[in-house]
């Protein structure tokens, strides 16, 4: 078996994820002080609503000591709010206030814009196949779309 770095899936993923976070981030970053974990966080709240940090990190893949850490920012900041569930007060759900709405609000058409910027480099038989690609290895690892939102 002839191994290189460059060419193993796992290594190029990680690479073209980096590299587009790191043309997104100034968008999150310079308009609110967001970090990663801090946006993340924000926008899986936005989408998929009310719902407890265990499924904020599973919606948006991230460790539970980074959405623990950027729940209590946004706290923080007065964009959600924590509620014990009464069924188990033990639980907590988190929602966005109109507050963190608004910032949510105010952050999706730029990284929408800057999504698009790096898009575009694609032509449109470029842009198909990937979203075909992407879609296929999705499902082939068991990240169907959220059933919350489907």
């Amino acid at each position: 078996m002839n191994f290189t770095l460059k060419t193993f899936l796992p290594y190029r993923l990680n690479r073209l994820a980096e590299a587009v976070s790191a043309e997104i981030r100034p968008v999150y970053r310079d308009r609110f002080g967001l970090n990663r974990p801090e946006w993340r966080a924000l926008v899986a709240l936005a989408d998929i609503g009310p719902c407890t940090a265990k499924e904020i990190g599973a919606h948006s893949a991230q460790h539970k000591t980074k959405v623990s850490r950027a729940v209590w920012a946004l706290e923080q900041r007065r964009w959600l709010r924590r509620e014990t569930a009464p069924a188990d007060r033990r639980s907590e759900t988190l929602s966005l206030t109109p507050a963190g709405r608004c910032a949510y609000g105010e952050l999706l058409a730029p990284m929408c814009e800057r999504e698009e910027q790096i898009l575009g480099r694609l032509n449109v038989k470029e842009r198909a196949a990937l979203d075909i690609a992407l879609s296929a290895l999705e499902a082939a690892m068991g990240l169907g779309r959220d059933r919350r939102r489907a």
